[in-house]
């Protein structure tokens, strides 16, 4: 469970990094946010995406002291 929850947090945050450096049109298709013509970057989506993968590194390493 602790390794699920590491990777899980890990992969967020690198989703939270496409999301602040990549523009909206730039972002791959499956990904929320992407829009055809937005030259903008998606901060809220990234910040939700970083708050969710610490907190699931939190928990992974909450997990591990047990």
């Amino acid at each position: 469970m602790r390794l699920i929850l590491t990777l899980l947090g890990i992969a967020l945050l690198i989703i939270a990094g496409v999301y602040f450096l990549i523009p909206g049109e730039q972002l791959p298709s499956f990904f929320p946010g992407h829009e055809s013509g937005v030259m903008r970057v998606h901060i809220k989506h990234g910040v939700v995406a970083a708050v969710a993968g610490l907190v699931l590194l939190a928990a992974g390493w909450w997990m591990g002291r047990r």
